[in-house]
């Protein structure tokens, strides 16, 4: 079966390709791009996509599967089929799995399950240390041949400062990065962030500061080894104010952030719905300002989901005991493009932070639309408008703090090597 996708507005990050072309999809591959092809052949499908955009499919470098181990919040195959339903292709899954995906033999499970129920790409990422208990170094270099693209003890930093040190050396042997979670533990004990809202609310508060030292002492340790580093889901100003700088003396740095922490702030949390209750928590308006400008200026590189699903009885008790997450796969797009809707962004400039920047942080060959590359694509329309239906998510996760919210930007289509792996009940094409 072939695809040829008409008419359409086609967007291509890397190369700067943007015009009204046709796409022609032969197995696996791009075949050809130009104007008013032709399918060859009988077996030809042909998606009329005048008037959306088709751009590269979407890559997350940060989304929590919850599967081996958790499975009555989130599967491989569930979690991929949100994926798939918000435009990504492909997604990097976090090692805090149970057991941990500390071990080849877990990483082999992983990468066995998603390849024959994933409805997306699936690359897992390996512990950095044994159990996520930051006292020994996982078996990085068993689990860098099984597979995996990147290392990360997410849910916590690695306290251990000479732990990390090997970490990174490692990493730059393996030529992978290290994907740091950048919290103080012992600054860290409470709910929401330090500032207006925990007063008013009086939840047990984090500082920015549990952020930010965490964040300097890891650019700090991985210009000492001379090796790259990853920090995710940045939250505060200070955070962007030392990668900034960092920046300009050490190239090897990158972050991103999520969605979350440039669409709402910690005033959300006064209602107290534990749907806002995330890690990182929500922070202030300053802080989201300073996310935005960090997006602007490129020192943000990547946006990434955090996809952290739960089910209902994590989330429906009292603040302080519920679990920390997000469900964001099945929003991401729409909430990024309203980054291009306000000016912050230029579409060209929020795919890059949405595919070819996360291609290059996991060393993936995708993320861009040309001939003889493999068909990772979507349709979206980022004019659409709809409202969040938690009830509708594909995720097992229904814990949005966005439901009932109308969004701006629906993602169509999603091919995934060439083949549909999802399609909007509402497209007509």
């Amino acid at each position: 079966m072939s695809i040829l996708i008409k008419n359409g507005r086609v967007i291509d990050p890397k190369s700067g390709l943007d015009g009204i072309l046709d796409v022609f999809i032969e197995g696996s591959l791009i075949k050809k791009i130009d104007k008013t092809l032709s399918g060859e052949g009988k077996d030809v499908e042909v998606i009329d996509a005048a008037g959306h955009i088709v751009a590269p499919g979407l890559i997350d470098v940060h989304a929590h599967l919850r599967e081996p181990g958790y499975e009555w919040k989130e599967t491989i195959r569930t979690g991929t089929m949100a994926a798939v339903k918000g435009g990504f292709t492909s997604i990097a899954c976090m090692a805090n799995t149970n057991p941990v995906n500390d071990s080849k033999s877990v990483t082999d499970y992983i990468i066995t399950k998603a390849r024959s129920e994933g409805a997306c790409r699936v690359f897992p990422c390996g512990a950095i240390t044994k159990n996520l208990k930051g006292e020994e170094l996982a078996e990085i270099g068993e689990m860098v041949e099984a597979g995996i693209r990147a290392i990360s003890d997410d849910g916590k930093s690695v306290k251990n400062s000479g732990i990390l040190r090997k970490a990174l050396e490692y990493a730059k042997l393996f030529n992978i990065p290290v994907i740091s979670h950048c919290e103080d533990e012992d600054l860290s004990k409470g709910y929401v962030h330090e500032g207006r809202a925990s007063l008013l609310s009086g939840l047990d508060a984090v500082p920015g500061i549990a952020e930010e030292i965490i964040v300097r002492r890891d650019i700090t340790l991985a210009a000492y080894v001379d090796s790259p580093i990853h920090l995710t889901h940045i939250s505060t100003a200070g955070s962007v104010d030392a990668i900034r700088q960092a920046k300009k003396d050490y190239r090897k740095i990158t972050c991103d952030t999520c969605p979350h922490y440039f669409s709402i702030t910690d005033e959300a949390t006064l209602g107290f719905d534990t749907n806002t209750k995330v890690n990182p928590p929500l922070r202030s308006r300053d802080d989201m300002e300073a996310i935005i400008e960090g997006l602007r200026n490129n020192t943000i590189d990547i946006i990434a989901t955090d996809h952290a699903p739960h089910e209902g009885t994590s989330k429906d008790v009292e603040f302080d005991i519920a679990a920390f997450g997000i469900s964001g796969l099945e929003t991401a797009l729409a909430l990024s493009l309203a980054l291009v809707h306000q000016g912050v962004l230029t579409l060209h400039e929020l795919f890059r932070k949405l595919t070819i920047n996360p291609a290059k942080l996991l060393g993936l060959p995708y993320g861009e639309i040309k001939a003889g590359k493999t068909a990772d694509l979507i349709v979206f329309n980022p004019e659409i408008e709809w409202t969040v239906d938690k009830n509708s998510f594909f995720s097992k996760g229904k814990n949005t703090p966005f439901h009932g919210r109308e969004l701006r930007g629906k993602n169509l289509i999603t091919i995934v090597d060439g083949k549909i792996a999802y399609k909007d009940p509402s497209f007509k094409g």
